[in-house]
């Protein structure tokens, strides 16, 4: 199932009427505006190069427009690219202040995330996606998973719970994951002759899209969120964490998130039955209908199995990146005969403006920290929340909240992640605590983005699972702070045990 199809299901009433919504965009692009002339008017502040003011104003700017939606995510982008060129074109050359930049070095640094290794892996998950789609894998693995777990519909919740776990590691989409699932869950329902407004169908949908949301947290290929951080810790510092690391790191705290997941859910959207009358037969009739595996089904499990063997084994039995396995297996899925699908199956759907977006994202960070703006608002961070002697687990805490509260104000994890990681990067280095892992702090906050429970518009798989009109946006909010909650209790067990017995928050002395 493609992601215009998870779209074209039944629509519920949206969250702001039309006119409501137009209003907030246009305020939203005239606000965003006037930030960045405001800012751009200030005098200069002590210790902060031009360069560094201009690219504050215009994070002020692409924050506006990121948080109210007033252009498109594409257009942002490309909007973003061309500030960045010719402002920073105007701002004095930190090499040479007494010179203007000029636009040859402004669009080099416009176009520097373009050269990140993390959008190519970015966009070549969503080449894997697309051929999920185009071969009907991933809807067989969600039939085959959802035929095993039996009719009751606790158990059919833990089933649609399974196959976005299993789907997380071989599906490097988070919207192409639930796009998949919903159509299939919304089958179901259908099906079973089930009011499509009962409480089980909105639990059945509501799960699958924070399931997906949950295992974004532990493993690192499941969502472009992940890429940004990978990709400023790798300029930055010039170390990769592994796809293991990561895994090792997050995967036990997604895990116990899943098993609150299901009770919160189960508890608070109790459905209506225990048992689905027919349910398993109405399953395997859909499964029976699909056929056989196809040769190109085999060919595509293969593929992504051994890719999946490749990041898992990263530094350990070789030394290639994940951005380089990945990419020669979509070498692999395009090759006419041996492959799975041609260019103009992979292109069906394929959202090169979520690429065009994580690309400037990534050119917007770079400019911060290469211009200083990064470290100036940081140490700014740093006094104002008296971090600059706090434990770890202060700061922790600290950062994640602010995060969790920010959140809410972002449709995109990757947009938010584009914004703050590259200031939470220069926060972690202008404490002077003793010992503070920066890396690993990076990555633990980096969970913390994805942490978009609450509203459906904070995130693409909420507002797909809302399409569905299966459930209110106050079912979702009630719900989605429960699992909040339950997500930060964890955040504080695990900052206080697992991470630190890891090393992943202070280095050893």
């Amino acid at each position: 199932m493609s992601i215009a199809t998870a779209s074209a299901l039944p629509v519920g009433p949206p969250i702001l009427p039309r006119s409501t919504d137009n209003i907030v965009k246009q305020v939203g692009l005239i606000a965003a505006i006037s930030a960045l002339l405001l800012i751009l008017w200030l005098p200069a502040a002590a210790r902060l190069p031009a360069a560094g003011q201009v690219m504050l104003a215009i994070l002020a700017f692409a924050v506006i427009v990121w948080m109210t939606e007033a252009l498109d995510y594409a257009v942002s982008a490309v909007v973003i690219g061309a500030l960045m060129i010719f402002l920073l074109a105007a701002a004095p050359d930190a090499a040479k202040p007494a010179c203007a930049m000029g636009t040859g070095a402004a669009l080099a640094l416009a176009l520097s995330g373009f050269s990140n290794s993390a959008v190519a892996l970015v966009a070549a998950a969503c080449f894997i996606a697309a051929a999920m789609t185009a071969t009907g894998l991933d809807r067989r693995i969600a039939l085959v998973v959802l035929s095993k777990v039996g009719a009751r519909t606790n158990h059919i919740v833990i089933g649609a719970m399974v196959t976005g776990f299993l789907l997380s590691f071989i599906v490097p989409s988070t919207t192409a994951r639930v796009a998949c699932l919903v159509p299939i869950m919304m089958g179901f329902i259908l099906a079973f002759k089930v009011d499509k407004r009962s409480r089980f169908a909105g639990l059945l949908v509501i799960t699958a899209a924070q399931t997906a949301s949950v295992w974004n947290v532990g493993i690192k290929t499941a969502a472009a969120q992940n890429m940004v951080a990978s990709g400023f810790i790798d300029k930055q510092f010039g170390t990769t964490i592994t796809w293991t690391e990561w895994f090792i790191a997050g995967a036990p705290f997604s895990a116990l998130l899943s098993v609150a997941v299901y009770f919160i859910m189960t508890r608070m959207m109790k459905p209506e039955m225990k048992e689905i009358a027919g349910g398993q037969a109405t399953i395997r009739e859909q499964l029976a209908a699909i056929g056989p595996m196809t040769a190109k089904e085999w060919k595509l499990l293969a593929i992504v199995l051994t890719l999946l063997g490749f990041w898992a084994t990263e530094k350990m039995l070789h030394d290639f990146d994940t951005s380089s396995t990945t990419i020669a297996a979509i070498a692999l899925m395009l090759l006419p005969r041996l492959g799975v699908m041609d260019w103009k199956e992979s292109q069906r759907g394929f959202p090169w403006g979520t690429v065009v977006l994580f690309a400037v994202g990534i050119s917007v960070g770079t400019a911060l920290l290469k211009t200083n703006a990064a470290s100036w608002l940081a140490n700014l961070i740093v006094l104002h929340l008296g971090l600059q002697q706090a434990s770890a687990f202060a700061i922790l805490m600290l950062l994640s909240l602010f995060l969790i509260v920010i959140h809410l104000g972002f449709a995109s994890a990757t947009a938010l992640a584009s914004t703050m990681i590259p200031i939470i990067i220069s926060v972690l280095a202008a404490v002077q605590t003793p010992g503070i892992n920066v890396i690993g702090m990076t990555m633990l906050l980096q969970f913390v983005v994805s942490f978009g429970f609450i509203l459906p518009v904070n995130a693409p798989q909420n507002m797909i699972a809302y399409g569905t009109g299966t459930f209110d946006a106050r079912d979702f909010i009630r719900t989605g702070l429960a699992i909040t909650l339950a997500a930060t209790v964890l955040l504080v067990i695990f900052a206080l045990t697992y991470w630190p017995w890891m090393g992943y928050m202070t280095k050893a002395a």
